[in-house]
């Protein structure tokens, strides 16, 4: 199977660029920091409804607790909402805030107003990609990259894979990278 291409920080900036010279800047902002900060498939975040995300107040939710229908396997699971999904959040919130009154609402939105399928995601991170000239990237490549990241930080597989909603370690596995920099890295730590 083949691995979604992880992005370099040269890359990211570039989508991140692309992003901010389009139409709907917050909201496709948004979509792109449920990928990279909390590593949420493109069929969750075209799932997520505004209550959600966002409580009656109108503030970002410290959790998202994912049914059953909204995620991959079939079984309900929680996401954490982490500082910097928060504040990309508060932002996207500060944008549509009407839409954020409405909490049965799809979280995100086409400009006709028409909730986004999974396929509209995995399109849209398609176009960035390739507006910024990045090959080999996909939707999937933000889940790949957030938890390649937990790992190079040292966290413990166990709670990547908690973080990642798998239930096999494997499949976790799979999803981390490593280079020969990283094991030559690795073996100065000896």
């Amino acid at each position: 199977m083949k691995q979604a291409k992880l992005l370099t920080q040269a890359e990211q900036k570039r989508v991140a660029a692309i992003i901010n010279s389009h139409r709907y800047q917050s909201r496709n902002t948004a979509i792109f920091a449920f990928s990279f900060f909390a590593g949420l498939r493109a069929c969750e975040i075209a799932a997520l409804k505004v209550g959600d995300v966002f409580d009656a107040n109108g503030d970002v939710r410290d959790t998202v607790y994912l049914t059953a229908g909204q995620t991959k396997g079939d079984e309900a699971n929680t996401v954490l909402v982490s500082k910097r999904l928060s504040k990309v959040l508060m932002s996207f919130a500060g944008q549509y805030p009407r839409h954020i009154t409405n909490p049965n609402a799809q979280l995100f939105f086409s400009a006709k107003r028409g909730g986004f399928s999974a396929q509209t995601i995995v399109n849209l991170f398609a176009r960035f990609y390739a507006l910024a000239g990045i090959k080999g990237a996909s939707s999937h490549s933000g889940r790949r990259q957030f938890l390649t990241e937990l790992a190079d930080k040292g966290i413990n597989v166990r709670v990547i894979q908690a973080l990642a909603r798998h239930k096999d370690m494997s499949t976790t596995q799979r999803y981390l990278d490593y280079n020969e920099s990283k094991l030559r890295n690795a073996i100065e730590l000896v």
